[in-house]
């Protein structure tokens, strides 16, 4: 017999098992396109940790530099404000001496 269904010919039930091998087939594609065909899904690998690495690294990154910004426009706000506190100097002229030549 050179027929593809020979093994389940000697099967009492196998019309039952070529479903079942065909619908394990048909599960198993639709894994491959779902996880993708690069192996099983559990050996594939993650990028998911990176991503989430990458994007707390720029929160970071981008936190830093906003505190360094607040805390320069402080300084020159605190700088601006003590220099209006601050009086202005007086004019002073040279005292003439009484004593003088």
């Amino acid at each position: 017999m050179t027929n593809d269904r020979a093994p389940f010919a000697r099967t009492p039930n196998a019309e039952r098992y070529l479903l079942e091998s065909d619908n394990l087939r048909r599960r198993q594609l639709r894994s491959a396109l779902v996880h993708g065909s690069a192996g099983v899904w559990r050996e594939r690998r993650r990028i998911w940790p990176a991503v989430v690495a990458g994007i707390v690294a720029i929160a970071v990154v981008m936190a830093t530099i906003a505190v360094q910004q607040a805390f320069r426009k402080q300084r020159d706000i605190a700088e601006q404000d003590r220099l209006r506190r601050q009086p202005p100097p007086a004019v002073t002229t040279p005292a003439r001496s009484t004593n003088g030549p």
